[in-house]
């Protein structure tokens, strides 16, 4: 097994619990692959970026669950935005049934207009009415884009950017104009629309790294094996199987069944030439592309933020995650670390990190005036330039499932066939996948992947009915 990150640990916890022997090769020094954390020369963790979990994630909370993390999870029911003013407004649930249950805070949310609202209103109840799937979007087999979807139901300037915008780009790591609507449409329905909890935020209470602590153990107490700083070459392939992986240090480790849950980009690399020329399913996902997370860490000499996270309307910075709260602990200084996260930050990649850090310190003084009387005591980012794989129009038929043309090779990672776009959730789906194919090619199938959450009072007529 090739890969460290979600969709490998998850595939290879789930394959520990089904008997077979594990030997995960990761050519970092750590775990999480994407969602990891590691140490500053000053001592300090950090996350490469924040990641978050929602309630209609049932996947990642199994494999939370399954590895001793879940309580590692902090949820919060309310989700607090901020203007560039540094007014707030609140969503949450009201006892009214889904897909009604938002619509008390939504209906006083102070930072859009009545037009907004009206014009997301309408947008909302076609998604809800439908179940999930307009009809104006079966109808387009070429795919549209997410902002193409938005104004053709005459969504507002103000509602595109204040509210689409703002969960959306988020939540898939790119921009409406890049993105397949079907992919924009399935968040809203899974998370805001068809159940009560959907929404619901989930945040790590501790970096990253300490949330896999218990995927080694689960593999090592099964006789597995978990190889850090173990590279790879390449599959040595014959015909049509793999017969062997080549290492950095020029081993070969041999098995019966091979995974490799790497990126899209890198999978190729590791396949021989003419295999990657006659296996369309390989030379198809150079047909995928990339989108980078920015993510911006600051410490200040005093307390500045007292809300756990804050999400920004018409900013660069999109979210504020206040780490020293989540930690449950406090800075020996009296002071507090705040991580920034920016998704789809095309325009950052090519800018000086010195540069960010002053955009986003010019912006966070608007919603957060105690920085106007702080100092700064360091400041870092992190760039991932490819992060996720792109959710554009059309990409979805890219994506291979996680049996491969090669018998005993077998893929997992976010990019593949998962049902959701590349998320933790889409990550851990790939691996309950990848690791249920094994089994059944090796015919003793075993069912991991958990069903989503069931759709709720009238969204649940709705469903049946679409």
């Amino acid at each position: 097994m090739i890969g460290g990150g979600l969709a490998g640990l998850s595939s290879a916890v789930a394959l520990a619990e089904a008997g077979y022997r594990i030997r995960l090769l990761e050519k970092r020094p750590h775990l999480g692959g994407r969602a990891a954390s590691y140490v500053l020369p000053g001592g300090e963790h950090i996350d490469n970026c924040q990641h978050v979990t929602l309630g209609c994630c049932t996947n990642l909370e199994d494999f939370y669950r399954r590895v001793g993390a879940a309580e590692k999870i902090r949820s919060y029911d309310r989700l607090l935005f901020a203007g560039p003013d540094g007014r707030r407004g609140v969503i949450k649930s009201s006892l009214l049934p889904p897909p009604l249950h938002m619509a008390p805070s939504f209906a006083r949310f102070p930072l859009l207009g009545w037009a907004d609202k009206r014009a997301i209103a309408r947008a909302l109840l076609t998604i809800a009415r439908s179940g999930g799937r307009p009809a104006d979007l079966s109808n387009d087999s070429g795919g549209i884009t997410m902002l193409a979807w938005l104004q053709r139901h005459r969504q507002t300037e103000r509602a595109i950017r204040r509210f689409w915008g703002v969960i959306l780009v988020s939540a898939l790591n790119e921009e409406l104009d890049r993105t397949d609507a079907r992919y924009g449409i399935d968040v809203f329905w899974k998370a805001f629309l068809s159940t009560r909890r959907g929404y619901r935020v989930g945040i790590p209470c501790v970096p990253l790294g300490e949330l896999y602590d218990g995927c080694r153990e689960a593999i090592e107490r099964r006789s597995g094996e978990v190889l850090l700083r173990a590279g790879v070459r390449g599959f040595l392939v014959t015909g049509n199987r793999v017969e062997g992986v080549e290492k950095d240090n020029g081993s070969v480790e041999a098995a019966d069944y091979y995974l490799a849950a790497v990126p899209q980009d890198v999978l190729p690399e590791l396949l021989p030439a003419h295999v990657v020329e006659r296996e369309a399913v390989f030379s198809n996902l150079r047909n995928l592309r990339t989108s980078p997370i920015t993510g911006v860490h600051l410490w200040f000499d005093r307390v500045v933020m007292d809300e756990p996270f804050l999400t920004l309307l018409d900013s660069t910075t999109q979210w504020i995650f206040n780490k020293t709260q989540l930690y449950g602990g406090v800075m020996e200084n009296g002071g507090q670390y705040l991580q920034l996260v920016i998704s789809a930050s095309y325009s950052l990649v090519p800018r000086p990190r010195q540069e960010i850090i002053a955009l986003c310190l010019d912006e966070l003084r608007e919603v957060l005036p105690a920085i106007r009387g702080a100092t700064l005591i360091k400041g870092t980012v992190v760039k991932e330039t490819s992060a996720t794989f792109s959710p554009a129009s059309g990409s979805e038929q890219w994506r291979p499932s996680q049996k491969s043309p090669l018998a005993n090779l077998f893929l997992a990672g976010d990019w593949t066939a998962t049902g959701w776009p590349s998320t933790m959730e889409g990550a851990v789906r790939s691996g309950y996948l990848a690791a249920e194919a094994i089994l059944s090619d090796a015919g003793a199938p075993q069912k991991f992947l958990r069903p989503g959450l069931s759709a709720e009072g009238l969204a649940r007529l709705w469903a049946r009915e679409s």
